[in-house]
């Protein structure tokens, strides 16, 4: 809650960020997770502001790694937001978008949880790949993907 445009100090600032599709369903499925902070959310289709209100919403390019000139404005984007909001934690269920918030949350001195997609069942995603040496916190949605440090398993969110 923000009194007179001022953060409550007791609040922390989340970024949830993800691409479309499955990556947007599970991040949403971890909502009630950040119901007690100020929460603003990055995603690559518009329509996606109306799942999150009344949280604030950006809105990034749909962007790939075979799309590079779209993956560098929703990069900048995402760097200017992160620069804007200056969150305390960032979290993603990626893909790409999710993978570069996390480094730039690393600018701001932010908290990265990086949680990868449940579609991976046989090895972790080229964003999670990326992110894995990145983020704070690497979460796998598959046991046999865990390897007891440096990526975690504590179940999945579908």
């Amino acid at each position: 809650m923000k009194i007179f445009g001022r953060q409550e100090k007791n609040r922390k600032k989340v970024l949830a960020v993800a691409s479309g599709g499955g990556h947007w369903i599970q991040l949403l499925r971890l909502q009630q997770a950040f119901s007690a902070c100020d929460c603003t959310y990055v995603s690559v289709n518009k329509e996606y502001a109306s799942a999150v209100s009344p949280s604030a919403f950006f809105y990034v390019p749909d962007a790939n790694r075979e799309a590079k000139v779209k993956l560098a404005i929703a990069a900048l984007k995402i760097l200017f937001v992160v620069l804007w909001l200056r969150p305390n934690i960032v979290i993603s269920t990626g893909a790409a978008h999710g993978y570069l918030a996390i480094r730039f949350a690393k600018i701001v001195g932010a908290k990265t949880m990086f949680i990868d997609s449940i579609a991976n069942a046989e090895q972790l995603s080229l964003s999670g790949e990326l992110a894995v040496s990145h983020a704070d916190v690497m979460l796998t949605q598959w046991p046999e993907l865990s390897d007891g440090s440096a990526i975690q398993y504590y179940g999945s969110v579908l």
